[in-house]
């Protein structure tokens, strides 16, 4: 049961990481925020609190010193700078590995862990003793300040001789315990060795948080006949009683285990701070309105239920397929009707499924956010990340694809695209360079676009890098559309030198590839001292897809519907059909493909064939298909291990009467021709 609420625990620890980590990236354009500090500061007491209850015990040591220092930031002790900052963000990565593997049992891996809880204390001027920990946490207690009394801080520090003239140290004690409420703490100096041992020597002192009513004097004179024969000191803390306050008491019972004086002016800053804040609390009849008002407006499910019942709902699909061609082979009145409700309530829940399992962009961007921080300082330059769309939300089996792709189109971004502030001054731009995110709904599919306003990737020089390597022949005639493309062929790059960030020849293949695998398409638009643009287009999601039903020869296929916009019957007698490919309709031309061809089916269909008008990129081309069969709710399956590799078909589908359809990657598959018909030139 405990192991349930540990990653309970870490699951929610891991958001307050992410929030911790945009909230610091946020504090870095704005270092005088205050809202911003309290966040930062409310995480890091979360962190450290739960971290202590499941047993992450080193995770809460380390984010006591980093809530330490952002505590001295929001009480105006310390400013916010940029090393702080970086410091911070480099322990969110050892606060992520904490999570991972709890506390630390590599000898290594517990020294790193001390230098860097001495690099955090260096961050401000007085570092706390071990027993400040237990102090800060006091502001989260409401202080009585309505009783008239004081609460003080009584450090009594008696002469090692004071005894020898009848004095009874624990006499002093119970007087100061009459006066009001009182917490002592016992502290004991290192005993010599025997022969040496004083029987009648002093080796205690004590500290004492008092709260009385009674005037300082009157404290005072407890010590009266002892004043000359030890050291005291008297300080007020705060007005009210904080004796009963759980973590003081804590801190009491540390501090007598530890034998550390508790620190006077910590505590009092401290629980200065809870007296304020008691002031702003609401009463406890307000508190009571809200806790009944309280409804709770979400819940976390673990993604291995919602990928459950995203199957379930896909297997609903297929039997209410099964279901609907029964109801027409009957024929009956009533099995047809119930078929069709049963497929608008199958729809319904398709919808809420998957509204389920999408989730924001916006969770997988504080990652960029950090490359593109940290890799431009290493490599010396000045970049912004600019964010658009981030609210956007996609199939989370798509985002989990889709976040290394990104990582390396922006650092490429940050690497090959964008130029030295030096470079950039001298070519009249600003010193610090711009990568731009973008996100956007395009019909049923997520455009995302990563600009950058770098030197740009100049065509002439793929050309020539291309005909080098033998990838095309150098009398081949190629727009600049097709010379990018190139820069997704394996192993073709256009930097000379490797180095740890990108240039290995490796990388706008994978990220090809990796996006061909969720079905999206990549493209990439650049421009010579301006920059370049890299375009995902993506589905919305890959399990079930509004499709038409189409026919091949004797074979099924599904194109989404998505892409098309407009079908045309085509008339032999009407319809002209050139050597180029190319047919007139309406006196508009398309160019065309006939899935005979590219299926290799053979003979000719002798009916009137069906043209598929379908988007790809600003352009509409023509699909020729024998026969459209109608509207398909179609359940997306991966294709075995003899298909998964096909360059148009990207999963199939099971009908209603138990046969296969395959689902057509249009994008994919014009582009395919299309470059097919390059390499024949």
């Amino acid at each position: 049961m405990i192991d349930k609420f540990r990653e309970k625990f870490v699951e929610e620890a891991l958001d307050n990481v992410h929030d911790l980590e945009e909230a610091l990236l946020l504090l870095e354009n704005n270092k005088q925020n205050k809202e911003i500090i309290e966040r930062i500061f409310r995480a890091m007491h979360s962190l450290k609190g739960g971290g202590a209850m499941f047993g992450f015990n080193d995770l809460s040591d380390f984010t006591h010193h980093l809530e330490t220092v952002f505590d001295w930031v929001r009480n105006d002790k310390l400013e916010v700078s940029d090393h702080i900052i970086s410091i911070t963000l480099t322990a969110i990565d050892h606060i992520k590995h904490l999570l991972d593997v709890g506390d630390l049992t590599n000898d290594a891996e517990k020294i790193e862990q001390k230098v860097f809880i001495s690099k955090v204390q260096s961050l401000i001027s007085v570092i706390p003793t071990e027993n400040s920990s237990k102090v800060e946490r006091v502001i989260d207690e409401v202080i009585n300040t309505d009783d008239g009394s004081k609460s003080y801080l009584i450090t009594f520090e008696p002469d090692k001789d004071i005894m020898k003239n009848g004095t009874n140290l624990f006499y002093l004690i119970d007087d100061l315990n009459d006066l009001g409420n009182a917490l002592s703490v016992p502290f004991f100096d290192p005993l010599p060795v025997f022969s040496e041992l004083d029987p009648i020597g002093n080796y205690c002192r004590w500290q004492l948080i008092l709260n009385t009513e009674v005037p300082v004097n009157e404290i005072k004179d407890v010590f009266i006949f002892v004043e000359d024969e030890c050291k005291i000191d008297i300080s007020e803390i705060v007005k009210g009683d904080i004796t009963s306050n759980q973590y003081l008491i804590e801190l009491v019972e540390n501090a007598r285990q530890s034998g550390n004086l508790i620190e006077l002016q910590s505590l009092k800053s401290l629980v200065g701070s809870a007296s304020s804040k008691a002031v702003e609390e609401p009463g406890l009849e307000k508190k009571k309105v809200l806790l009944k008002e309280h409804k709770i407006s979400s819940i976390r499910v673990a993604s291995n239920k919602v990928d459950e019942l995203v199957t379930l709902v896909s297997e609903l699909v297929t039997i209410q397929a099964q279901l609907n061609l029964y109801a027409e082979k009957s024929g009956e009145p009533n099995i047809m009707g119930l078929a069709e409700n049963i497929q608008k309530l199958s729809r319904q829940l398709r919808d809420n499924a998957f509204e389920i399992s999408l989730i924001p962009l916006q969770n997988e961007l504080m990652r960029f956010q950090r490359l593109v921080r940290d890799l431009s300082k290493e490599l010396g330059k000045e970049i912004d990340f600019i964010v658009e769309g981030g609210d956007i939300e996609l199939d989370k089996n798509i985002i989990e694809h889709l976040t290394d792709p990104l990582l390396h189109i922006i650092r490429n971004s940050i690497d090959h695209g964008v130029e030295m502030p030096d470079d950039r001054i001298k070519q009249g731009k600003s010193p610090k360079g711009t990568i731009y995110f973008k996100a956007y709904y395009s019909g049923a599919t997520v455009i995302i676009k990563v600009s950058d306003d770098g030197k740009g990737v100049d065509p002439v020089f793929i050309r020539r890098r291309a005909i080098e390597r033998g990838l095309i022949d150098k009398n081949a005639e190629l727009s600049d559309k097709d010379l990018f493309d190139l820069l997704f062929v394996s192993g073709f790059s256009t930097k000379d030198v490797v180095s740890d960030v990108s240039g290995r020849g490796v990388g706008m293949d994978v990220v090809k590839k990796k996006i061909g695998e969720i079905r999206g398409e990549v493209m990439l638009d650049s421009e010579v001292g301006m920059g370049t643009t890299t375009t995902l287009e993506l589905p919305l999601t890959l399990s079930i897809i509004d499709g038409l039903l189409l026919k091949v020869a004797y074979n099924n296929y599904v194109v989404p519907i998505s892409s098309i916009e407009k079908i045309h019957e085509l008339n032999k007698g009407k319809i002209s059909k050139t050597l180029n490919n190319i047919i007139t309709i309406d006196d508009h031309q398309y160019p065309v493909i006939d899935l005979r061809d590219i299926f290799e089916e053979e003979g000719t269909f002798l009916g009137d064939e069906q043209l598929i008008l379908v988007k790809y990129e600003n352009k509409t081309m023509g699909l020729i298909v024998d026969q459209v069969i109608g509207e398909y709710q179609t359940v997306v399956k991966p294709l075995g291990r003899y298909l998964k590799t096909h360059q148009t078909v990207s999963g199939a589908s099971i009908l209603g009467d138990g046969s296969i359809a395959f689902v057509l990657d249009t994008n994919r598959l014009i582009h395919y021709n299309s470059f097919k018909r390059i390499k024949t030139k």
